[in-house]
């Protein structure tokens, strides 16, 4: 316990030196409401469109990582049988998940609900997506 204390210590005191030494800051943690990245990603044996939504967002240039909310559209035929009533193929959903950024291309790994049915119980799905910053 002591050890670590020492280390966090020392290692806050190295950080401030290297801050103090007129080096520019090139890495932050903020919150953000909306980043402008769209990625169409393949979950659950279907598609999705997502945007990124209220997220919290570290930068270090030219990289970002947001860990947030995914406003999306889930794009899948429901494929019941006979005359059973159907889902509509277009299906708004908000999810979570974990977007990185390098410079315009956005990498994503999407987490979206799928609510129970008569025949199968609710579910998180993940899936990954590929998108672009506008």
């Amino acid at each position: 316990m002591k050890t670590q204390l020492q280390l966090a210590i020392y290692g806050g005191l190295a950080l401030c030196m290297l801050n103090f030494k007129g080096k520019a800051q090139t890495t932050q943690i903020k919150p953000t409401l909306f980043e402008g990245v769209v990625v169409l990603s393949y979950i659950d044996h279907g598609a999705a469109i997502n945007c990124t939504g209220p997220a919290i967002k570290y930068t270090s240039k030219p990289f970002s990582l947001l860990i947030g909310l995914l406003p999306s559209l889930k794009i899948k035929e429901d494929k019941s049988a006979g005359n059973a009533p159907k889902n509509a193929i277009i299906i708004p959903s908000l999810g979570c998940g974990v977007t990185a950024i390098y410079k315009h291309i956005a990498l994503q790994m999407p987490m979206l609900y799928t609510a129970k049915t008569s025949t199968k119980d609710g579910k998180w799905n993940v899936g990954v997506g590929l998108g672009y910053k506008f």
